[in-house]
């Protein structure tokens, strides 16, 4: 919803919620504000609290804010997703991440830390501070306590220094770590991670690396084998190249021909044009397949369709409500037009709640474990287990 008073707004998204609850509690509240609020973002948990009434709280500031199917992108605007979630156990998180335990600490360390005892498994909605969070460990270690549960979420954004966003708990308002809810009970949440590449040339073996930097695959340098690639590619991929080549890693170590959903895309950081050698965002290790891949408006949009159509043939049960965390680098900047992701995401599963934000980064699993992504969208959708 579109608006620049805090207060006025707070009071519409009330109105137009209540009374789809009727007699019910709002157990749960995603609340997502623009930066344009900023002077409010300490009023605005107990303006809320006033209006609508709900057991926990969870949200943050964005530079984009999704509800209702509308992507609203740099204006002054409000989302507020609710949910009533009988027989579900709701555990808030906030913590700074700074003392965080080893990733090889037991699970039982995990949940300590987290304060999260006497919970054996859980789903996760996780808000971050891209500034601050130390989020690719915290992932680790949640996967390790809590292997079964999903793990749904993204970065803040809209800010450009550390303590420029907000992070939004209860009745707290945060600008560093990370906010989260634990969902346990009667709760099931599907993913799609929509990471918007395909795939050029061939997979290949990396013969030698060293942590992050890729010296050989297949027995030649990385540059040695784009250089060979690029005489096979029409123009329009050469031009993409420059501008938009990633890399993706195998996720499944036994995997020697992968398909198109089984990589981890990771961005490139860098190449030594003298030694041929490459740098990714990643740890690599000898013997790892990797492919490169192309990213643009239709193979992103092609991508999130064919998830979305495969989604919607497996799934029995329907979701009752969603939410998206999308890339600050999609929308209206890929796409050319508004609410692409969103539209597409209601044409293929019908008109389900639909809320979320645009994102610094977003969390979401590929290949069984969790990952923070970059230029992806990833949707949680919510429905009961039994």
């Amino acid at each position: 919803m579109r608006g620049a008073n805090a207060s006025e707004m707070i009071g519409r998204l009330a109105a137009e919620i209540r009374p789809a609850f009727g007699n019910h509690a709002i157990d749960l509240a995603v609340f997502i504000v623009s930066p344009h609020f900023a002077d409010a973002y300490a009023q605005l948990p107990a303006m809320l609290q006033e209006h609508l009434p709900c057991r926990a709280l969870i949200g943050c500031s964005a530079g984009g804010v999704v509800g209702g199917g509308i992507e609203f992108e740099n204006e002054p605007a409000m989302s507020l997703t609710a949910a009533h979630l009988p027989h579900v156990k709701i555990r808030a998180i906030a913590n700074d991440t700074e003392n965080i335990p080893d990733e090889d600490a037991p699970p039982q360390v995990w949940r300590e830390w987290l304060g999260l005892t006497g919970l054996d498994e859980a789903n996760f909605i996780i808000i971050a501070d891209p500034f601050t969070a130390r989020l690719e460990p915290l992932l680790i270690g949640l996967d390790y306590a809590f292997p079964d549960g999903v793990k749904i979420g993204g970065l803040a954004s809209g800010a450009r220094q550390e303590g420029g966003n907000a992070l939004f708990l209860d009745g707290r308002v945060l600008n560093r770590g990370i906010v989260a809810v634990a969902l346990s009970g009667n709760i099931a949440i599907d993913t799609i991670v929509a990471q918007g590449c395909r795939p050029i040339g061939e997979p290949l073996s990396v013969t030698a690396c060293q942590h992050n930097i890729i010296q050989t695959v297949n027995g030649m340098t990385p540059l040695h084998y784009l250089g060979s690639l690029v005489e096979q590619l029409s123009e329009y991929d050469r031009a993409l190249m420059r501008t938009s080549l990633f890399i993706g890693l195998a996720v499944d170590p036994f995997l020697t021909a992968p398909a198109r959903d089984d990589y981890l895309i990771r961005n490139l950081v860098g190449i030594d044009y003298q030694t041929g050698i490459l740098a990714v965002n990643a740890l690599l290790r000898e013997g790892q397949i990797v492919q490169f891949h192309l990213r643009d408006r239709a193979t992103s949009a092609e991508d999130l369709d064919a998830l979305l159509r495969a989604h919607a043939a497996r799934t029995r049960t329907p979701a009752q409500g969603a939410l998206m965390f999308q890339c600050v680098g999609r929308g209206r900047f890929l796409y050319g037009e508004d609410s692409h992701d969103s539209q597409q995401f209601l044409s293929r599963l019908g008109p389900v709640p639909l809320g979320g934000f645009f994102c610094n980064g977003e969390i979401g699993p590929v290949g069984g474990a969790t990952h923070l992504h970059g230029y992806t969208s990833s949707f949680g959708l919510f429905r009961p287990a039994q």
